[in-house]
């Protein structure tokens, strides 16, 4: 027998350590080629860390949490053959997890129909002996699969090779909790003393730290404004009931990428980026939309770059495209990096007012809260109007006050008159 010891990998772009966010093994585990062994997490993305040999693991070079060096022992695997001590050389092949480059306000922008809330998994089949922390090998469709259902994939007995969870498994749980269902529930008001720690790791430190710098090194103030938006939204319906068909569907989104674009004209300053060290503000001609994202693994933040040069349709589709590459883990980093101002959305769930917090360096994003139907005085008379608010933030270091509330007066102009938006 003979040992493989793998190294932390040099991922690239001059990063010399990493942070250790999960074990997806532990020592006495069988495991095979191109397994998943554990999950790193750099300035930029998580990573996978995949096996290059089949073997069993005899030793575990750190703990979830640490920041481990480039180069320093990751993992020790006995494999098969003599017994000299192998190394793999750095890099070892990595597959980048769905984790952006950069976090945002925890607010979520879907660019098709609201989602239902998930079910809550109401039943439950025979369960397996898993780690509390311990990831089960699954695709990134079976984990959405299992997240719809409302199931802990660590609960489900996998049937694939070494273990891995599939949809077949998932089914078998279901159907097996439901010849349960019958069992006598736990009292619904009995007392409950117990506690849950989480370690703060991996993307949610992330998340942490970049909301943390964010807020201690901008001066934050937001402004909100209410906005009719009856007659986009009748637009809108026309346009999908005459184009949807052959164009596709298209969303509020596209028309609040296009205001942000006529809008930015008069206001450069906002499409700006602001270097604190070196004291410079970086003025972009062209709008790189960042458009907030939910995933399963957090809060992402696709771009849609050039949206000075979409059409409406050309926009839709790219927001559509980037949202799904984003929450099935197909994002590449650069799709994930480089926004110059960002569109934050939590659609029908948006809220009355909200305060989204900067994607540093940017210096303006703008959130949109839900559209309702109010009684309004018009020409007066009260007529039913859907009204729609757009929560925003600023730096104030670089943006003045009353050119923000100019900024959003004119992104209000273009959306209650649809028509200038296309005016050139």
């Amino acid at each position: 027998m003979g040992t493989h010891v793998i190294k932390m990998p040099d991922i690239g772009e001059g990063i010399a350590e990493v942070e250790l966010s999960q074990w997806h093994v532990k020592v006495g585990d069988l495991v095979v080629e191109d397994q998943v062994l554990a999950d790193v997490m750099t300035d930029k993305a998580m990573v996978d860390i995949p096996s290059p040999v089949n073997g069993k693991v005899i030793a575990l070079g750190g703990q979830p949490g640490e920041v481990m060096a480039v180069g320093s022992v990751l993992i020790s695997i006995e494999v098969e053959g003599a017994g000299n001590l192998k190394e793999s050389a750095a890099p070892v092949p990595v597959k980048e997890a769905p984790v952006a480059p950069k976090v945002e306000a925890a607010v979520e922008s879907k660019p098709a129909a609201t989602a239902a809330p998930r079910p809550a998994a109401v039943c439950q089949g025979p369960m397996v002996a898993r780690e509390a922390d311990e990831r089960p090998l699954a695709s990134p469709a079976v984990r959405k699969h299992a997240l719809d259902l409302g199931i802990q994939l660590r609960l489900v007995r996998g049937s694939g090779p070494a273990g891995r969870v599939l949809h077949e498994d998932l089914e078998a749980y279901v159907a097996q909790g439901q010849s349960n269902a019958s069992a006598p529930a736990a009292a619904a008001y009995a007392q409950r003393n117990d506690e849950e720690q989480i370690q703060v790791i991996g993307m949610r430190r992330k998340i942490a730290q970049r909301m943390q710098d964010a807020t201690q090194r901008a001066a934050h103030f937001s402004y909100v404004e209410e906005i009719d938006v009856t007659a986009i939204e009748e637009l809108r319906a026309h346009l999908n009931e005459k184009h949807g068909a052959s164009r596709g569907k298209l969303t509020l989104l596209p028309f609040l990428v296009r205001a942000l674009v006529v809008a930015l004209r008069d206001f450069p300053q906002m499409n700006a980026r602001y270097d604190d060290e070196a004291q410079v503000i970086t003025r972009l001609g062209a709008v790189h939309v960042g458009v907030a994202t939910q995933s399963d693994v957090g809060l992402m933040v696709p771009v849609v770059r050039h949206a000075e040069a979409r059409s409406l349709w050309d926009s839709a589709a790219e927001i559509s495209r980037l949202a799904n590459a984003a929450r099935n883990g197909k994002a590449s980093r650069d799709e994930l990096s480089g926004s110059t101002i960002t569109l934050t959305s939590l659609g029908a769930l948006g809220g009355i007012v909200s305060t989204p917090v900067l994607n540093l360096p940017e210096v303006a994003i703008v959130g949109v809260n839900k559209i309702v139907e109010r009684p309004m005085v018009v020409k007066g008379q009260v007529v039913i109007r859907k009204m729609m608010n757009l929560s925003s933030s600023f730096d104030h270091r670089v943006v003045d006050g009353m050119d923000a509330a100019l900024f959003i007066q004119a992104i209000r102009g273009l959306l209650e008159q649809p028509a200038t938006l296309f005016v050139e």
